[in-house]
């Protein structure tokens, strides 16, 4: 809508997307994408165009169709899993780290506690073919925690040899500036990271949340907001709590199994808004991408569109009510048993 004056409109709950609404790791989720694409030898820009606000399930089953429906559930974790690893690294190994520490289990993930979203089986009878990781993995977990794995490689594998040096082409990577090759050569010398782990660590791509994001959340009384996310578990949980969030306690994931598609069809916002006990016609969806906003409408509720991964005219056409800047631009004001939205114009917040 263009008017210069704010729109007021009521509604019974709210239904969150998560990265690119709430949180911003883009940074580290393109980088993640472009390395399965050097994997498999596609193009990096085309990988990560055609992957942005799918599950990671649909997107492995395109680009890696050799992956066994069993083993497909260890494979979304190990590859979100790496996503963490380059939301870290800098943090943990960088040059501007305080000890360039080895891969700690100590780390910011929590334990997934029981929710609506219940993964699968973890067991595969290969190894994943992502490797790295930065969290302790909950316990109830099948198989061994990939830390856990990864921290015996680190223990046991020899320094990387001299023509396995780091290969990672990334373009924010060949933007850094200052980044030693001394200080690489130590890091794989001390650490034995593979080379990859190592270019993650050059560049900064930590998690970050969005503006207005917490004084939005804060407004919206408990049981009256959820999340509907195409991340799986492990990093939609370890997104949140990077940057502070709390987990709704009606958080749909990717690997919920009761999903029978993810956006661009309805069913996890359909599915959250059940949840919570409302029709999804009653509901209002924050997106910030083509497939999640065209879901969002398709489930029938009042769709808001964030302009923080994509610019405006990608997003237009795609169905949204209302298009912002920023989540700085809504304001949520319970009244009874509705919620007052107020939509600000840009101009109105600038």
């Amino acid at each position: 809508m263009s008017s210069s004056a704010p729109t007021t409109f009521y509604a019974d709950a709210v239904l969150f997307d998560m990265d690119g609404t709430l949180t911003d790791s883009i940074a580290a989720v393109e980088a993640a994408w472009g390395k399965v694409a050097q994997d498999i030898g596609q193009d990096p820009a085309y990988v990560i165009a055609a992957t942005h606000g799918k599950r990671a399930v649909d997107n492995l089953a395109q680009f890696k169709p050799q992956i066994k429906s069993h083993e497909m559930d260890a494979e979304v974790q190990a590859f979100e899993e790496s996503i963490l690893f380059f939301a870290d690294a800098f943090a943990k190994h960088g040059p501007g780290s305080a000890t360039n520490s080895p891969v700690s289990s100590a780390a910011a993930t929590p334990a997934l506690t029981p929710s609506n979203s219940t993964p699968g089986s973890r067991t595969s009878s290969r190894a994943s073919s992502f490797v790295g990781s930065i969290a302790q993995l909950a316990p109830s977990f099948r198989r061994p925690s990939f830390l856990h794995r990864v921290s015996s490689l680190l223990a046991m594998a020899p320094a990387i040899p001299e023509a396995d040096a780091a290969t990672f082409e990334d373009p924010i990577m060949e933007e850094q500036e200052g980044v030693s090759t001394d200080w690489r050569m130590t890091l794989e010398k001390q650490h034995q990271l593979l080379a990859w782990q190592v270019e993650a660590a050059a560049v900064d791509r930590s998690v970050r949340i969005l503006p207005g994001v917490k004084r939005l959340m804060d407004s919206i009384p408990k049981g009256r907001y959820a999340v509907a996310t195409s991340g799986a578990k492990t990093y939609a949980y370890g997104c949140m709590t990077r940057v502070g969030i709390t987990p709704p306690e009606v958080t749909i994931t990717a690997d919920d199994k009761r999903l029978k598609a993810g956006k661009p069809a309805p069913d996890p916002f359909l599915l959250a808004a059940s949840e919570l006990g409302f029709d999804a016609g009653r509901c209002v969806v924050f997106e910030d991408s083509p497939s999640g906003i065209r879901a969002g409408v398709a489930s029938g509720a009042t769709v808001i569109a964030v302009c923080t991964s994509h610019e405006r005219a990608k997003i237009a056409d795609c169905g949204a009510h209302f298009i912002v800047d920023t989540l700085e631009q809504v304001r949520v004001v319970p009244e009874g048993n509705r919620l007052r939205f107020v939509v600000v114009p840009s101009a109105a917040c600038a």
